[in-house]
C-alpha cells in the first residue's frame, strides 16, 4: 500500500528519535516515527522532568562541539514550540582536586574557549552554602549550563515533526527489520510491513534487538533517581541554585534547581550501576540505589535531605568505555543508528536528531564522528 510507503521510518520514539523526526520532517521527508511505549513514557531513559546540559565536558572535548549545537538547538526548538525547553542555571563539577573530573572539565573549557572559574572549597561555601563537602573539594563553575525540560522535549519535537506532515506511532514497537535489493529497508511491527528509503534506529536499551552487531558490546543497567522534601526549598530555586556533578567516597551523583516538582531531584550512584534486563516491567529503584542517595544527601546537601516524595529508575544503554556510538548498521549504510549512550547522552539529543538527519539524507555530518564510531570496538 502506499501510505505505508515513507522516505525515513525512525524506531523510538524518544529522546533522540523525536529530535531525527522533527529534523527529517522540516526537510520534507516523508517520515513514520515507531515507539513501542506512549509518548513521554517511563520505561527508558528520556523522563524524569529535567536532564542536564553542561558545555565544560570532563567525559572528553569531542563532546563539546555536539553539545554547543544542541545547547542552540534547544534554544531553537523551544522557541518554534512555544515552550521553554532550555534552563540555564549554571553547572558546577565538584570532585576532590587532582582526582580528574574537574581537571578534564577544565580542559575542555580551555581547548573549546568557554566561558569558566575554577572554584576552591571556601569559594564554593560562599557562593552555594547549601553544599557541605570534605576538605579538598574543589569545583568547575560554567555559567551556560542548566538543564533540559526532558519529557517536554520530546513533546515539542513530535509536536513540530507532527505539523510538518511525520507520522507517529505509539505503542507499535519495530519487530525486524530487512534491507532491500533497492537500497531500502522494510521495517515489520504487529499492526503491519512499511517500506522506506532509510532507517533510523534510537531505541535506547532495546537497540541490540535491532542491531545485533551491538548484543556483545552493550550493556543495560538500572539507574536510579529521586525527589526529596528540601527542608528549605528557597534555597533550590533554579536562580539561585545550579545542576551539578558531585563527586564523593558513596559515588558520583548529579542534582538539579527545583522545577516542576515540591521535591529536590538527585540521580546516583552514576558509576553505582546494576545490570538489569529492559523488558521488565519493573523500574523501582533499588533499596541499596536510594540508600546511598539519601547518605549522599545527607552528609554533602543536608538542606535537601527530608524525607523522598518520589523515586523512579530508568535505564542506560552502556558501552565498555562510557562513549557514544553512532553509526550505520554493518553492512547496511541505509540505516543508521545512536544510542549507547551511557548514561549522558539526553543533553546531546537535538544535535544528534540532526547528525542522523544528516546521516540520512547525505551520509555525511559537519561533527567529526569517528571517535563514536561502532569499528572502534573491533577486535
Amino acid at each position: 500500500m502506499t501510505s505505508n510507503i515513507y522516505d525515513v521510518i525512525v524506531a523510538g520514539v524518544g529522546a533522540m528519535g523525536s529530535a531525527a523526526c522533527w529534523q527529517l520532517a522540516k526537510r520534507g521527508l516523508k517520515v513514520l516515527g515507531l515507539e513501542r511505549f506512549d509518548l513521554g513514557h517511563a520505561m527508558g531513559s528520556s523522563h524524569g522532568l529535567t536532564r542536564i546540559i553542561r558545555l565544560a565536558y570532563f567525559e572528553g572535548s569531542q563532546y563539546v562541539p555536539i553539545v554547543r549545537r544542541a545547547h542552540e538547538l534547544w534554544q531553537e526548538t523551544g522557541a518554534e514550540a512555544g515552550m521553554q525547553l532550555l534552563h540555564v542555571t549554571g553547572s558546577l563539577d565538584l570532585a576532590p582536586k587532582n582526582s580528574g573530573p574537574v581537571e578534564s572539565s577544565l580542559q575542555s573549557c580551555l581547548d573549546h574557549g568557554l566561558t569558566h572559574e575554577v572554584l576552591d572549597g571556601r569559594e564554593i561555601a560562599r557562593r552555594f552554602p547549601t553544599f557541605q563537602l570534605p576538605e579538598g573539594h574543589i569545583g568547575l563553575w560554567q555559567p551556560d549550563g542548566g538543564f533540559v525540560a526532558s519529557e517536554k522535549a520530546i513533546y515539542a519535537h513530535v509536536g513540530l515533526a507532527q505539523a510538518r506532515g511525520a507520522e507517529i506511532r505509539t505503542n507499535e514497537p519495530m519487530l525486524d527489520w530487512a534491507p532491500t535489493a533497492d537500497g531500502g529497508v522494510t521495517v515489520r511491527t504487529e499492526r503491519g510491513t512499511y517500506s522506506a528509503g532509510r532507517l533510523v534506529i534510537t531505541s535506547g536499551g532495546w537497540i541490540a534487538d535491532a542491531v545485533p552487531a551491538l548484543a556483545k558490546t552493550v550493556t543495560t543497567v538500572r539507574q536510579a533517581i529521586g525527589w526529596f522534601t528540601a527542608r528549605r526549598p528557597e534555597l533550590f530555586r533554579p536562580d539561585v541554585f545550579p545542576v551539578f556533578i558531585l563527586s564523593v567516597e558513596e559515588g558520583n551523583f548529579y542534582g538539579f534547581p527545583l522545577y516542576e516538582h515540591p521535591g529536590f531531584k538527585l540521580g546516583g550512584p552514576h558509576f553505582g550501576r546494576e545490570p538489569m534486563d529492559p523488558r521488565e516491567d519493573d523500574r523501582t529503584p533499588s533499596p541499596k540505589q536510594v540508600a546511598l542517595i539519601r547518605e549522599c544527601l545527607a552528609r554533602y546537601i543536608p538542606d535537601a535531605a527530608g524525607e523522598p516524595l518520589t523515586l523512579k529508575g530508568c535505564v542506560y544503554s552502556v558501552t565498555p568505555d562510557d562513549d557514544f556510538i553512532i553509526d550505520s548498521v554493518p553492512g547496511v549504510p541505509q540505516a543508521v543508528f545512536a544510542s549507547c549512550c551511557s548514561g549522558h547522552g539526553f543533553k546531546f539529543a537535538s544535535a544528534i536528531g540532526e547528525i542522523l538527519a544528516d546521516l540520512s539524507t547525505s551520509g555525511h555530518s559537519g561533527f567529526d564522528l569517528r571517535p563514536f564510531s561502532l569499528s572502534r570496538f573491533a577486535a
